[in-house]
């Protein structure tokens, strides 16, 4: 770990930056009409963003066969820097067959923007099956991110990327803060050492306390939930965002707690995710990270911890980044606190334990989660936002 005076050094020491420059956008712009297109889907198109903002340092674009083998079987880049979750470029052999290494290949979004450039230097199948069981656990196309990986394209694309323009986000413009502005915030606020904490669900009392119970021990909390891709199921990030804004207004302390958006895509990846989001967080500058129960998990894929265990596949200090590992919480009705069995004398039915889809079929009725689950304003928001959908 560098010295914690100018920060926690970024993955692999260095922060990436493929944002194009002016000279370079116009460059790229002047020869649009005459490039080859791959069009990104959303996940693809935020694992561009990713890229170049420095997000997924020390990637500067999609992942080579040199990289994805390792990291697909070992979770390790070739360099042997630890890496879990494959980035890469998948396009049908349609698609990829007339496009030439070597080539700059222009990459437009769903909308058939132009957003950014491709320097391919590689096309190479790969084995779906062997991607799913060793980054999913599982060859299910139940899964969500089994679904993706099956349905994609069956080549991958590789080369560094350029990204045109960084565009405000159209919901949360004045939550996107890029790596290199979450760490001259940290520098600006004295911060020097921060926990991150990521979520795809909106906040409730058991991540309100373990968020706290982690910024009793560092300088500051970083809030990063995620607002790119998830499941058609999830709680939408407007409404989600809305909650954090009521949670920092009403029960954070301000001056101690930073709310960002992560603008990556879910993979549902359960342990392997869980890594993959410590290093995110350590690229936006946290020395700490939370790591829950089940974190990225979906279904019954994962046991309730094997998100903890696996940050002990990697030697101490490996990483770079401190998991924090919480237990289960839950409301304690004897010592009428949040707590955990680390925590709490109380027996199972003196503990008041809400599954989300017990929450969500609450809301649908219109009815009002207890208190001990919900803080009264976020579930007075879930309530009108379940009701308008």
């Amino acid at each position: 770990m560098s010295d914690v005076k100018d920060g926690i050094a970024p993955h692999g020491g260095t922060l990436i930056n493929r944002l194009a420059s002016a000279e370079q956008k116009q460059t790229f712009l002047d020869k649009a009409d005459s490039l080859p297109r791959v069009t990104l889907d959303q996940r693809a198109a935020s694992d561009l963003v990713m890229i170049a903002i420095g997000g997924f340092s020390p990637l500067t674009g999609f992942m080579a066969e040199a990289d994805y083998l390792p990291v697909v079987s070992d979770m390790r880049l070739a360099s042997g820097l630890p890496w879990s979750v494959p980035v890469t470029l998948s396009v049908t052999e349609a698609v990829a067959e007339p496009l030439k290494i070597g080539e700059l290949v222009r990459l437009d979004d769903e909308t058939g923007r132009f957003i950014g450039v491709l320097e391919l230097s590689e096309k190479y199948t790969y084995d779906k099956q062997k991607e799913a069981i060793n980054v999913y656990r599982t060859d299910e196309d139940k899964h969500p991110g089994v679904k993706v990986v099956y349905d994609q394209g069956a080549i991958n694309l590789a080369g560094d990327v350029w990204l045109l323009e960084r565009d405000p986000h159209p919901l949360f413009p004045d939550y996107q803060i890029d790596p290199a502005q979450s760490r001259q915030q940290f520098r600006d606020r004295n911060w020097k050492t921060i926990v991150g904490f990521q979520t795809r669900n909106p906040i409730h009392r058991a991540h309100e306390y373990i968020q706290k119970c982690a910024l009793e021990t560092v300088d500051g909390l970083f809030l990063h939930p995620l607002v790119g891709a998830t499941k058609s199921d999830d709680i939408p990030a407007d409404v989600r965002m809305r909650c954090y804004e009521i949670m920092m207004e009403h029960y954070f302390p301000q001056d101690r707690v930073i709310l960002a958006i992560n603008p990556s895509a879910m993979r549902y990846a359960g342990p392997r995710e869980a890594i993959f989001h410590a290093l995110i967080r350590k690229n936006y500058g946290c020395t700490h990270f939370i790591v829950g129960r089940d974190h990225a998990g979906v279904g019954d894929y994962y046991g309730t911890y094997d998100a903890q265990a696996i940050f002990d596949e990697f030697e101490p200090g490996e990483l770079g980044i401190v998991p924090m590992k919480f237990e289960h919480a839950f409301y304690c009705t004897r010592t009428s606190t949040m707590a955990t069995t680390k925590t709490s004398p109380s027996s199972p039915e003196e503990r008041i334990h809400l599954s989300g889809t017990k929450v969500r079929a609450l809301l649908r009725e219109g009815k009002q989660p207890p208190p001990e689950f919900s803080r009264p304003e976020v579930a007075a928001e879930l309530i009108k936002a379940m009701q308008e959908k």
